[in-house]
């Protein structure tokens, strides 16, 4: 009997991790219950890439640095990031070695299935499948949405910002510019394999000089620049959430962090479209959590000694309207050049980084 994704379901539930080394991808997907179905052209390149424009650091850290500012300021932002980074390695590296054991789409929801056997894989499998779209679509609407607020904070300061008669878009139009984003994110998912390889190659590149440009040039930029004693030891507690406690401030500024971190799974999900896939699926994982620790942590301490005024940057009432990051690069560029032109191209680069 085949189940609804092709899986024999009366196949034994566990098959062993040390597989022969020189079974090809097809062979290995039939010894799994599986007929190759979809087009294997990805490169270990292509199957990193795709992986590391989705974790993106310069989106997640961009759009949630407002967060990690609030609830700790520069120490949960400087230290959580590399905590968060060691406990998403450990995870990923876990996950890495049931992909080359299990290199099939279905990803988590067919693991779980495998290995928790034939009394207990059904029911696990069902959870597992449905938090995993779930969190698919919470993950797109989000990403989607973070875009949306930039284009409208962009529009904002292009306009003259919030100080000088800038045009803020009401909630109306954040919606709409949200759900034109997310159409065309459909189309463009529509598009072949190879097509979105070529996104995906694009994308890693874009993130990754986009990510040292950015963490070079705005403390470059920068007219007043944060002490090393102010970056590394400043622990912001004035949250303006009545929150008092040290420990429970450091935690919530983790979610800036743990927000970032995502989507890594993604090369166990195209490792049915990638060559040498139990290999090349577990190195698309960890690379990709790798080099993103690495130049997360960069990106933090190159925006981070731009910080010189935690309130007036969460303020509402300067000319980002309160978005943290934003008023970082405009005031940079603005209090060097007497114009903040280059702080909103900046922006963009990342709005592109977004939209991949």
């Amino acid at each position: 009997m085949e189940t609804g994704i092709g899986i024999s379901a009366d196949l034994a539930p566990y098959l062993p991790l040390d597989h022969e080394p020189n079974v090809t991808d097809d062979a290995r997907l039939n010894q799994l219950g599986y007929k190759q179905e979809l087009s294997r052209s990805l490169s270990a390149i292509a199957n990193f890439s795709v992986t590391f424009s989705i974790i993106s650091v310069i989106t997640g850290l961009t759009t949630m640095y407002s967060t990690g500012l609030t609830f700790g300021g520069p120490v949960t932002m400087v230290y959580g990031w590399p905590i968060v980074g060691v406990l998403t390695m450990i995870v990923g590296l876990a996950m890495a070695e049931i992909c080359s054991a299990y290199p099939t789409s279905g990803g988590l929801y067919f693991w779980s299935a495998r290995l928790c056997g034939n009394e207990w894989g059904p029911v696990v499998s069902w959870f597992t499948g449905w938090f995993n779209i779930v969190g698919q679509w919470a993950v797109t609407t989000s990403v989607d949405f973070s875009l949306a607020q930039l284009i409208q904070v962009i529009i904002l300061l292009s306009t003259g910002g919030k100080n000088g008669g800038g045009y803020e878009a009401s909630k109306y139009v954040v919606i709409a510019f949200h759900g034109a984003i997310l159409s065309m994110h459909a189309i463009i998912n529509s598009l072949p394999i190879s097509v979105l390889s070529f996104f995906g190659q694009l994308a890693a590149v874009w993130n990754l000089l986009g990510v040292v440009l950015l963490m070079i040039l705005i403390p470059s930029v920068a007219t007043e620049r944060a002490s090393a004693k102010f970056v590394f030891t400043h622990f912001n507690t004035d949250n303006g959430e009545g929150i008092n406690s040290k420990v429970y401030i450091f935690v919530l500024g983790l979610l800036m962090s743990q927000y970032t971190l995502t989507g890594y799974d993604a090369s166990a999900h195209m490792t049915e479209e990638t060559k040498n896939a139990d290999k090349n699926g577990p190195k698309g994982i960890i690379s990709a959590i790798g080099i993103s620790i690495i130049f997360g942590w960069g990106y933090l301490l190159g925006i981070t000694f731009a910080v010189t005024d935690i309130p007036y940057l969460l303020s509402e009432d300067n000319d980002a309207g309160g978005y943290a990051i934003a008023e970082i690069f405009y005031l940079a560029f603005k209090n060097r050049y007497g114009s903040g032109v280059g702080g909103i191209i900046c922006l963009g680069v990342i709005g592109i980084a977004i939209f991949f």
